[in-house]
């Protein structure tokens, strides 16, 4: 079992990692949002690279996907699901664009979360919003 603060990890990593290729405004994102989220309040920020180390061992396993996303949801209490859902957004959008990959990522947490599907697009919509370039 994983905390709350692993399961919201493991999500950004998942998303991040989903098309092969962790950018640094991802990566960024990550450090930003585990700093200054208040779902990370009591988080120690120096565990955040051994956490992203535990999720990548999971995720090298066979079934790891489907493993990480069970993880998630056990370890998640419900009032956590929608900010789960909007910091995969926000790490999705976080360098301009997002990929197929992350795109059905989005859709299987979606899925798993048992998010109301107007809630998902303006949580989508919201983090396209802030993500914005002039």
């Amino acid at each position: 079992m994983i905390s709350h603060h692993d399961a919201l990890i493991y999500t950004m990593v998942l998303v991040s990692a989903a098309d092969r290729d962790m950018s640094d405004a991802e990566l960024q994102t990550i450090g930003r949002m585990v700093n200054h989220l208040p779902a990370f309040k009591d988080f120690d920020e120096d565990a955040l690279p051994l956490v992203a180390a535990d999720c990548a061992k999971v995720l090298a396993h066979e079934d790891g996907l489907d493993r990480t996303l069970d993880m998630i949801l056990s370890a998640l209490p419900e009032h956590l699901r929608e900010t789960c859902y909007a910091i995969a957004c926000d790490v999705a959008a976080a360098d301009g664009h997002v990929v197929n990959e992350e795109v059905r990522l989005l859709q299987l947490l979606r899925e798993k979360l048992d998010l109301d599907r107007l809630i998902a697009a303006a949580i989508e919509r919201g983090a396209r919003a802030r993500h914005q370039t002039a």
